[in-house]
């Protein structure tokens, strides 16, 4: 399986005159700026807030990797509730396991540049214009990554025809046709919801279950987006946010909230061809691989169909990793070198 050239997929792709997704992982915010978003300076933002507690963890298991250090303690729960141990230790255990989630939502927000125009201008216009070829081909944008950087590039840069399924309501109709001023909704999920091309798969810093409704922060004229999350989280309210352990853990979580549910079945219903983008499908990620081989549809030719995935990597060990894995995949799989992508310019 030879590695490609990214301007080469997409000659490829093109003269398939089918749609083209994209997913993207961790790596499409490290590309951006590996000091903010890897796995090791979220881990010494954490160490830096002096927790006792969050330091033991890290010492014990030895990682930096926080979804392994989660999934340790979901095991040590399970194995507590099968040998009928006592409450109080799995008290603390769940303590110390929301404890490292809370304080990994707060790390990502923390480190996050501090609005949009933070973002360079020539960063910001590189990125739209790799986006665009998938929305343009009629494909959709799938991401696992919490930050803002897509929501922000798809905004600032005008790219064409992004729908992320909000949108308001009127909630005063009776009242309009009497002559009052229409009241709006908050941006709700669902309105644009059948034209949604664009999906969080495991949530992010701007969007919040509120019970009723799933909902999307925004900007006011007076703040941030950033300073309107904080003022969320300040209240107790919490991002959707997905940091279990293991793939079988995270897809329970999604399927226990209707606006992840849905991202992912459209996961699952793919058709043409995907492209994964510092997306590295990791032990974690066993989900992820389950929707592409739904969306394959074994035996069908029929669409919808996905044909083909074309997944990026950065180094021979990735690609080493990817051809061993290559067999679990119903569609055919392709390498190309990400860094040809040059997502950022």
């Amino acid at each position: 399986m030879d590695v490609q050239n990214f301007d080469a997929v997409v000659d490829h792709l093109k003269k398939r005159k089918k749609p083209v997704s994209l997913l993207m992982g961790n790596g499409f915010s490290m590309a951006y700026d590996r000091d903010i978003f890897s796995y090791n300076a979220l881990y010494d933002f954490m160490a830096s807030r002096e927790d006792e507690l969050l330091k033991t963890l890290f010492g014990v298991i030895e990682t930096r990797n926080f979804e392994l250090v989660m999934q340790q303690l979901d095991t040590t729960l399970a194995l507590l509730a099968a040998f009928g141990s006592d409450a109080t230790l799995s008290a603390k255990i769940q303590e110390a396991s929301q404890k490292l989630r809370d304080t990994l939502l707060n790390s990502v927000k923390e480190l996050h540049p501090e609005h949009v125009f933070k973002m360079p201008e020539e960063k910001s216009k590189a990125c739209a214009a790799f986006l665009s070829q998938f929305i343009d081909s009629g494909g959709q944008i799938f991401t696992t990554n919490y930050d803002l950087l897509l929501y922000w590039v798809l905004m600032r840069e005008g790219v064409s025809n992004p729908v992320d399924g909000f949108g308001r309501e009127m909630e005063n109709p009776l009242e309009v046709k009497e002559g009052a001023e229409p009241e709006w909704s908050d941006l709700m999920w669902g309105p644009n919801q059948e034209n949604q091309n664009v999906h969080y798969l495991h949530g992010a810093l701007h969007l919040f279950d509120t019970g009723a409704d799933v909902v999307k922060e925004q900007y006011t004229w007076d703040r941030y987006l950033l300073e309107n999350i904080q003022e969320r989280l300040d209240n107790e309210e919490y991002p959707i946010f997905v940091t279990a352990g293991n793939g079988d853990q995270k897809l329970q979580h999604i399927r226990h909230n209707r606006y992840l549910s849905y991202c992912y079945d459209r996961l699952s219903k793919l058709d043409g061809y995907l492209v994964t983008f510092g997306f590295n499908f990791g032990d974690y990620d066993e989900h992820i691989i389950e929707a592409i081989n739904r969306a394959g549809n074994a035996g069908s030719k029929a669409p919808p169909k996905l044909w083909g995935v074309y997944i990026g990597t950065y180094s021979d060990d990735d690609v080493a990793r990817i051809r061993a894995l290559e067999k679990k995949f119903v569609p055919k799989v392709r390498i190309f070198d990400a860094k040809t992508a040059n997502v950022w310019g």
